[in-house]
């Protein structure tokens, strides 16, 4: 239930932290634990799982299926977790429409500028209810007006018990945040708030 952000300079390895909690890269030493289960050993299958049961991931390069509309791409985790397709499109067409793209479900990501593709990508991040919200930049490629909604929007999400950690270069979003962990060099070099444990 809490909200972490990671700053830093470009180059101090803030997005191969996110890579890591998100279970996208092995780290090279040490162990991860999420919840009460050691993850670090795990073979790509388990991954893949625990992704899909825990995490909404917010790529700052979207990564949207170029072939799939928007409601597609946000219907897809709901896909993987053998959601009828009637629900899972009227629930993708509902987030669609809290971020002010409803008009644009049957877009596909080419169509679309890079703030709205960067909304798609919220919306399939966080249409299972995930446990856990990573977002690398989730703001940076949206107008005033756009970001905004985000952030309320992963405000709420936190409210409601979703743990929250995100890179962001954005101090304002930054001071949200419980805890604030500034990295330096691949190294944690500050900390603000208590650190727990995801």
């Amino acid at each position: 239930g809490r909200f972490t952000a990671i700053v830093g300079p470009s180059g101090s390895g803030k997005t191969t932290l996110l890579s890591i909690l998100g279970l996208l890269e092995r780290p090279t030493d040490g162990r991860y634990w999420l919840g009460e289960l050691e993850v670090t050993r795990l073979d790509e299958r388990r991954w893949a799982r625990l992704r899909n049961q825990w995490m909404g991931y917010v790529f700052q390069a979207y990564h949207l299926i170029p072939t799939l509309t928007a409601r597609e791409n946000v219907e897809l985790p709901l896909v993987y977790r053998n959601v009828p397709p009637a629900r899972r499109r009227r629930l993708a067409e509902e987030w669609l429409e809290r971020l002010g793209l409803g008009d644009h479900r049957h877009h596909r990501p080419s169509q679309l500028s890079g703030g709205q593709q960067q909304r798609v990508a919220i919306a399939r991040a966080l249409i299972a209810q995930p446990q856990l919200l990573l977002a690398d930049e989730p703001t940076g490629n949206l107008d005033p007006a756009s970001a905004q909604a985000v952030v309320e929007l992963i405000l709420q999400y936190h409210r409601q018990g979703g743990s929250v950690v995100l890179i962001t270069h954005d101090p304002g979003l930054a001071a949200l945040a419980d805890t604030v962990l500034q990295l330096r060099q691949g190294r944690l070099s500050h900390a603000s708030g208590v650190v727990h444990a995801v």
